[in-house]
């Protein structure tokens, strides 16, 4: 009885551990469009980004794992119709390399993404 409980707590703290987690992490994947019908699988490419937004400001993490350089960008929609949205300037993410992009609105924000685009 007692291994049936520790169980069941445990499941319970993992199934309600495990929808934050993904939510948390946004993983951002560029598939080649030279992958068709009839050729060979294109390379994994694309940085994996985590987005976070704190009041005004977004902060956006971006590591590749890949031997490409990933062209990264952080793009801002403000909520306000006078806030001025935001396309940051790409950054250059080489591989096994960590970058880091920032921007604001004056008030609140929208939505926020990252782009990413091959290098070369």
């Amino acid at each position: 009885m007692r291994l049936s409980r520790r169980l069941a707590s445990t499941t319970v703290a993992v199934a309600l551990v495990l929808p934050v987690s993904s939510a948390a992490i946004a993983h951002a994947r560029v598939h080649s469009a030279e992958a068709g019908a009839g050729t060979e699988p294109a390379e994994p490419f694309g940085a994996a980004c985590r987005i976070s937004v704190t009041g005004s400001r977004v902060t956006a993490f971006c590591h590749n794992p890949y031997p490409e350089t990933d062209s990264v960008s952080l793009h801002v929609e403000c909520t306000r119709w006078w806030d001025l949205d935001s396309d940051g300037s790409p950054v250059a993410a080489e591989p096994a390399q960590t970058v880091r992009m920032t921007a604001r609105c004056w008030k609140e924000i929208d939505s926020a993404w990252v782009s990413h685009r091959r290098e070369g």
